[in-house]
């Protein structure tokens, strides 16, 4: 981390997967930055009131499930969300495909978005003023978020300091990737103090973490192919952490009945039946899924998650979002 410590008016959580980190901002408008997964929605609202009293505003830097499960528990005790416009916008459409929920097959709570987003707006987060900056690429309405006084950095899964976030070639596009890099690219260009990763420790050299992602970023550019493959196995993994493994023998038989396993197969020119053996052997090989028990189960740190926890419907099936939603 960096050695100049985070204002006192920021508290900052680190958490495992399936859980996204916490950033809480704390003022006469409380504001916390993702909610992480629906499993763990409760203890991240006791967190954040612990920390700041009730919340007054949610920002997602997007929607995936491990920024927005906490959404709808905060959201009924008072708290605004705010979302960046293209994702806000879907969100109050109820598109079957929000959150990339049911394609992901990761469950999100219903919610409705309050404030939609745009390039360049300036939020009051707690007691400091924030820039919102697009940042399209690992989702179509990501976001990061600026503090320039500070000069600190949100960079939602743009970035961390071991990764780039995955980009999703069959539903955004091949210039997704392309689209990724630029994004990064701006983030570079704020030359900030100190970034704030949705996923691992704080970097302790941001000129370095920037090195590395650009380099990573680029790779996802030039080899298609591999962004595709590291898709698959990022969304396989976290497939494992929210269901405590799965049985060895109901592995291929879930994939197969995946629908980003069928397009990354098709991208891949290969069946779903080819890329699910595939994808099972070389993670068993490197580690990133292990057998134990009779159960094929994520190799990376995560958080278990009760099964019951899982019970929310797909967004086709959430309720209608109130009249005055947007």
């Amino acid at each position: 981390m960096s050695e100049e410590p985070l204002p006192s008016w920021v508290s900052w959580l680190q958490r495992p997967f399936p859980d996204a980190n916490l950033l809480l901002l704390h003022g006469r408008q409380p504001a916390l930055v993702d909610s992480g997964f629906v499993g763990h929605a409760e203890q991240t609202a006791d967190w954040a009131r612990a920390h700041a009293g009730p919340i007054d505003l949610v920002v997602n830097t997007h929607w995936h499930s491990d920024h927005v499960g906490g959404n709808a528990l905060l959201q009924a005790s008072g708290a605004g969300i705010a979302a960046g416009a293209p994702e806000a916008e879907a969100i109050a459409r109820r598109d079957p495909g929000c959150c990339a929920a049911e394609y992901l097959d990761q469950p999100v709570a219903p919610y409705t978005v309050d404030v939609p987003l745009d390039d360049g707006q300036i939020l009051r987060l707690g007691d400091t003023d924030w820039q919102v900056i697009c940042t399209p690429g690992h989702t179509p309405g990501h976001l990061a978020l600026w503090q320039p006084d500070e000069r600190l950095l949100v960079v939602g899964d743009a970035l961390s300091d071991y990764d780039v976030g995955w980009v999703n070639l069959a539903l955004d596009g091949h210039d997704a990737a392309v689209t990724a890099l630029a994004s990064l690219k701006r983030l570079v260009s704020l030359d900030p103090r100190v970034l704030l990763p949705s996923h691992g420790p704080i970097p302790a050299d941001t000129g370095t973490a920037f090195t590395t992602a650009l380099r990573r970023a680029q790779r996802l550019v030039d080899d298609p192919d591999g962004a595709v493959w590291y898709g698959a196995r990022r969304i396989f993994a976290f497939a494992l952490m929210i269901r405590d493994g799965l049985p060895a023998d109901e592995i291929e038989p879930y994939l197969h009945a995946r629908d980003w396993l069928t397009d990354a197969a098709r991208l891949l020119g290969r069946t779903p039946e080819e890329l699910a053996a595939e994808l099972v052997a070389s993670m068993l090989r490197s580690g990133a899924v292990v057998l134990r028990d009779g159960r094929l189960q994520a190799g990376a740190e995560h958080t278990p998650i009760a099964a019951e926890s899982l019970a929310v419907p797909f967004p086709r099936e959430w309720p209608a979002a109130t009249a005055g939603d947007l």
